[in-house]
Formats: structure tokens, sequence, C-alpha cells
């Protein structure tokens, strides 16, 4: 092996060997890695106590209105340091103002980044989730933050630090999310060659219900365009036909003609048929949703959703009217997982009841997208308000692991626990949703393998590849739990995630009365 240089490199192993050498670059860079986040946590302590320099220069100055005087010194030393940094002052001040925040407000977590147990992915999302904590609450939720971060990716341990921070939120995700509402926009952008760029914040089932139906009305497109050009052998095409051999667009570029068609038509006219069959594809978003939280809670703590009542009877073991355990708000866990089709169009999803919630955790949960990206419950509830029907996922009361659907076939129905269970790609570090998922016979089904649960398992296109063309190696242990062992022969577990379910140790039953005489 050469370096860049030119100088030789003597790793210390047989060149011969690549199991071994790929063992020794696996150590370096792990040492390299810890090194690394150790100089970055080094640096942020640095940044805070240049923010408390310009605090203390600010209090010995004696002039002006204090915060004023603050944000002059703090100015006045960021300058300082983006020479040596080769940043902008505006910058550095914001990095100084929250590196002095995570010394000081954020302990735990700093002292992890520290000894690189976590990196600055890691305490980014922690600090950003923990900042609408008060000090009672932060202390409790970096605790759990920062176990739940070490050894994970950011990206997996993101759902965990959310909820958490959610549980203990001083106000609720619904509040918050009706403000940040009033924030909804439309922008534009200046882009080179011509180019411009619509930007759209809205609300996140919005969103992703705007992109679901762009994605199979493209997709459409493509059928018909491949249909075209077969049937297309001289027999002419009809002019209000869908599809046109000669489009060659991808699917990102069908998704921005299809949003400019939609949005300067009112209908994807630029390329629908005379039927309207683009027009007629409705949006599908999945979503797992608490159960009791489908019931209002504003002023009527025994109200419904609407559209759900009889199965919400069924699923949550108790009549939807009667009050919830412990005297806590009726917007509690039990939950719902699965897809929403449309405004108004059929919903089909997945019901599972887990108890109540212990004692000082938030009444009020919010529902998840797949792939865990929290929704307010509003949305959550008229997603869930015209449902035709919803088909329960039973889970452990205690585990919360997935163990049946209702109606349990193969196929469809084999698909829908699979996605329950597997929330995210089972490969380890991979945190891509079910929609990108392929379910992988661990043992291949051409050596016998079953098509069962205990032999399945949702990974990614890109890791699917990996398991069959590489020498990375996975079991099934039960469960769900996979065990994959890599080329260099270190062993990784990977745990289902568990879905939204919080459960309570039940109180021993008093003693059985006197039988009366």
């Amino acid at each position: 092996m050469t370096s860049s240089t030119g100088t030789a490199t003597d790793p210390g192993v047989d060149p011969v060997d690549p199991v071994v050498l790929l063992a020794a670059l696996v150590d370096g860079l792990e040492t390299t890695e810890a090194t690394i986040i150790r100089l970055q946590a080094l640096k942020e302590t640095h940044l805070a106590v240049a923010q408390r320099l310009a605090e203390h220069l600010a209090s010995e100055s004696g002039s002006g209105v204090r915060g004023e005087s603050v944000e002059l010194a703090s100015r006045s030393v960021a300058a300082e340091l983006a020479g040596v940094l080769h940043m902008s002052d505006r910058v550095v001040q914001a990095r100084m103002a929250r590196a002095a925040e995570l010394v000081a407000r954020f302990p735990v977590t700093m002292q992890a980044f520290t000894e690189a147990r976590i990196g600055p992915a890691h305490v980014r999302q922690i600090q950003d989730a923990g900042a609408r904590l008060d000090d009672e609450a932060r202390v409790e939720f970096e605790q759990v933050a920062v176990a739940a971060s070490v050894g994970e990716t950011a990206h997996r341990a993101k759902r965990v630090v959310e909820r958490v921070a959610e549980r203990l939120s001083p106000r609720s995700l619904t509040d918050r999310h009706r403000d940040a509402q009033e924030d909804r926009r439309v922008w534009r952008e200046e882009l080179e060659d011509g180019q411009k760029m619509l930007g759209l914040i809205h609300a996140t089932a919005v969103i992703d219900g705007i992109f679901d139906r762009l994605t199979q009305q493209a997709r459409m497109v493509q059928v018909a365009n491949t249909q075209a050009g077969k049937d297309d052998a001289g027999c002419g095409i009809e002019a209000d036909a869908l599809g046109d051999p000669a489009d060659d667009r991808l699917i990102d570029q069908l998704r921005a003609d299809l949003c400019a068609d939609t949005l300067l038509t009112g209908t994807p006219s630029g390329h629908d048929t005379a039927d309207g069959l683009l027009s007629a594809i409705q949006a599908r978003v999945e979503i797992t949703v608490p159960v009791l939280t489908l019931m209002k809670t504003d002023g009527d703590a025994t109200g419904t959703a609407a559209g759900a009542t009889g199965s919400l009877t069924g699923a949550s073991g108790s009549p939807a009217g009667d009050s919830p355990a412990f005297g806590i708000g009726t917007e509690q866990p039990g939950e719902f997982a699965g897809t929403a089709d449309g405004v108004n169009g059929s919903r089909t999803s997945t019901a599972t009841s887990t108890g109540s919630p212990g004692f000082g955790i938030r009444a009020e949960q919010p529902g998840e997208l797949a792939g865990g990206q929290p929704i307010d419950t509003d949305t959550a509830r008229i997603l869930a308000g015209g449902a035709t029907a919803w088909e329960r996922v039973l889970t452990h009361p205690v585990t919360g692991a997935v163990l049946a659907v209702d109606h349990y076939r193969p196929n469809t129905d084999l698909r829908r626990l699979l996605h329950a269970r597997d929330s995210r790609c089972r490969f380890p570090t991979c945190g891509l949703p079910p929609t990108a998922h392929d379910l992988d016979h661990t043992v291949d089904a051409a050596c016998g393998g079953p098509t069962e649960e205990g032999n399945l398992g949702g990974l990614c296109r890109r890791h699917h590849v990996l398991k069959h063309q590489t020498a990375w190696k996975v079991k099934q242990r039960g469960a769900g739990v996979l065990e994959w062992t890599s080329p260099a022969g270190a062993t990784y577990i990977d745990r289902p995630p568990s879905p939204v379910t919080f459960t309570i140790d039940e109180p021993d039953p008093p003693p059985a009365a006197d039988p009366p005489f």
C-alpha cells in the first residue's frame, strides 16, 4: 500500500489476507474517529469559553443595556475567532452561544461527547430536542437520550430522543404544530441557468401526501410509456391515450412536471387521459396513531374520533367513552399503525392496545408517519376520521413486540405484519422506512427457507444486495432479532424498533372481600 505522497506504508499484516487487513482498517478508523470526536468536543469547550469571556467583558464594560452589551462583546470575540476558523463571524457567534448552552445546560451530553461515546450529530439532536424542556425535565431527558444514542447512529436514535422530549415537553406537539402552521409558506429561490426553486412549508402529512401522489402519477406515466412502446408496432396510438414511447424522462423529472401541471391547471392535464386516470390517484400516507389519541380532549374527555368509534371500542379493550385510568387525559397509547389513502379516500390501518401510561408521562402522544416522524394529533384524527376499516396488529403487552395481525395469511397480511415489526431497514445503522424495503429471506427460499415471519426481514435495496453479494451474513435469533456478521468477523445485533407503546406495572389486586354470612 502506498500513501498519496509516495511513501510506502507497512500495515503490519500480511497484505495477501484481505480479512486481516480489513480488521486492521476497522481498528484504525475506530481509533481515528474517537480522536476526532474528542477534538470536536474540545472545540465546543473553547467556543463555550469564548462566549463566557464575551459575557465577562460585557459586565466589565459597565455600559449600555445588558443584552446589547453582551451581544456586542460576543460579536467582537466572534470576529476575532472567525479569522483563524475561516468562517463568517455570524456563524462563529451563533456557534459560541450554542456551545455555551451545551456546556451549561447539557452536562451529561457534553461528558459523553468528551469521552467519544456519542458524536456531534447525536449532540445536535439531543440539544435541539431538549431545548424546550425546563431544567428538571431536561435532567431526566438527558439520561435517556444519551443512553439511547450510545452505539447507535444519530438517525436511528432520533426516534427515541424525540419521543422522550415530547413526553416531557411542557407544551404538546399539537399546540406547537398549531403555532408552527402559522408560518406555512411557499417561496422562490433563484438558481443558475434560468432555473428557480419553489419551496413549500406545510404539515408533515400534507408534504408526504403530495410527494407520494406525484410519485404514483409519475410511475403510471412510465408504465404507460413502456406499454405504448410495445403497442406502437405500426398500429398508431390514440390521441388521448396516456403514454408516449418517445418520453424518456426520469421519475424525478416527471414528478416535477406533474407538480407544475397540477399547480398551474388544477389537474395534471398535461399528461392525463380523457378519463382522468392521473387526477383520480389519491395520496397514500402510512401513519401510526395511539388509539386513545383519536379521542378528543378539548373540553370533552369522552369524545371519540369520527368514523372510528366502533373499531376503537374493540381495539382499546374498553368502550370509547370510558374514562382513562389514573385520571390522565384520554389521549393515551395503544396504537393504530397503517395507511391513509387520500384526504377522503379509504384507509387501511392497524391497531394495537398496550395499556395506559405511567405517572408523570404526557397524556397526549402524537401520531407518527412510517419511519418515525411525529405528526400532530389534529392531523392524525383527520386522517383517521374517514377510515372505512381499521385492522389490528397485536403486540406483546410488555415488550411491544409485534405478535400477529388479524386475518393472518401469507402475502398481504404477512407483509403488513413485517412492515409493522420492521419499521426501518434491519441492517445495522440504516433507518430507511418500510416503503423502501424488500422482504428478504434470511435463509434463501431456493435453499428451503420458509416464507414466514421467523425467516423474513425488511431490508432496503442497498443492504439487500449487500447481504447477497458480499461476505456479510445474517441469522435470525427469534422475536425478530437479527445477528449480522461482518467480513472481518465482528457481530452486530439488530432488534426490531419498538412501536409507540407505553406499559405500566399493574398494582396487586385488593384482597377478596369476606363472603357474606
